[in-house]
């Protein structure tokens, strides 16, 4: 498969719903007076009388959803994460207490929206939601992997599902030809023999910047293998354990708060071992973000390609 010019997740998202929508009549799509940004509208435009324009409420939107699903449609449901998860209430009673097979979608995560600032910025809803029985937590790295995860979402996953989707393009890193393998990490770059081994663990956006950071510091002599997350719940662990076995150093990185994301899931699976490699968890820490570029905000918090290489020098000194 040819690969695909730089894309925001969530404008994959918005091409695989109106795609998906054609064979399955049950699709149906809410906004919450977003449309636009979230890429509902693609959906919309394509499929007008399954589309529901519900206004700046989310809550109600969140309540609509699971009334649909019951009636044996497939919601999606769409706003900002910030903005759906701030209606954690709603959620947990009638999405994931009552079990409805609703798919909550969640644009503009992290600090990578950028100007938008802080009250836009969604770093907590992973954790929110991973912490939610009967949810399935998904974050795609690139638009194929998006693709794929959306099929999954409609074709096989039943229950409630949370996709986290970013604003910015991100380059297509999925590997040609590769099929989706439910709740498994999936291995994108591999140790070099006879070097300093590393394991870095990435979600999302983040993904790029791990791959960078890899081949910044393949000429110092340390060997990083790379592997994408896109399985947030259920995690896994088995996969994780294994792959961080003879590694000198674990690294987790994420545009999300380092408690209860990325980071958390991996030291919760590498808890079930005796004994495992030092982990060190890069992401926002337990901090608000804040407007500003792009590139700034992740060099700031040390998710950039140069500052994941950077703390990765420095603590392997230590």
């Amino acid at each position: 498969m040819a690969k695909m010019a730089p894309k925001a997740t969530r404008q994959a998202f918005g091409e695989a719903l109106a795609r998906l929508g054609e064979a399955h009549p049950e699709i149906v799509a809410l906004d919450a007076d977003l449309a636009k940004s979230t890429k509902s509208e693609i959906f919309g435009k394509k499929f007008p009388t399954r589309f529901f324009e519900m206004g700046i409420q989310e809550a109600n939107m969140i309540g609509v959803a699971a009334g649909l699903a019951f009636t044996g449609k497939l919601p999606f449901l769409c706003s900002f994460g910030a903005f759906i998860t701030g209606r954690y209430d709603t959620i947990r009673l009638s999405v994931a207490y009552a079990q409805a097979n609703v798919r909550l979608i969640g644009t503009h995560a992290g600090v990578g929206i950028g100007d938008d600032g802080h009250s836009q910025m969604g770093l907590e809803d992973i954790t929110l939601m991973r912490a939610l029985p009967t949810m399935g937590v998904f974050q795609p790295m690139d638009a194929r992997e998006t693709e794929l995860i959306m099929d999954y979402l409609v074709k096989e996953w039943k229950g409630p599902a949370y996709l986290r989707l970013t604003r910015q393009n991100l380059p297509d890193l999925y590997p040609e030809g590769k099929t989706y393998e439910p709740g498994k990490i999936l291995e994108l770059r591999k140790n070099t023999t006879g070097k300093q081994k590393v394991l870095c663990i990435a979600t999302g956006s983040t993904v790029t910047e791990a791959m960078q950071a890899a081949e910044q510091l393949e000429s110092s002599g340390i060997s990083v293998a790379v592997w994408n997350a896109s399985c947030l719940k259920p995690f896994d662990d088995e996969g994780t354990i294994a792959a961080a076995k003879d590694q000198g150093l674990v690294v987790t990185i994420e545009d999300h708060s380092v408690i209860g994301g990325l980071g958390s899931c991996v030291a919760e699976a590498l808890s079930k071992t005796s004994s495992h490699p030092r982990l060190i968890r890069l992401g926002i820490q337990d901090t608000f973000g804040e407007s500003g570029d792009p590139a700034e905000l992740y060099e700031k918090h040390g998710i950039s390609a140069r500052a994941i290489a950077e703390r990765i020098q420095s603590d392997l000194k230590k």
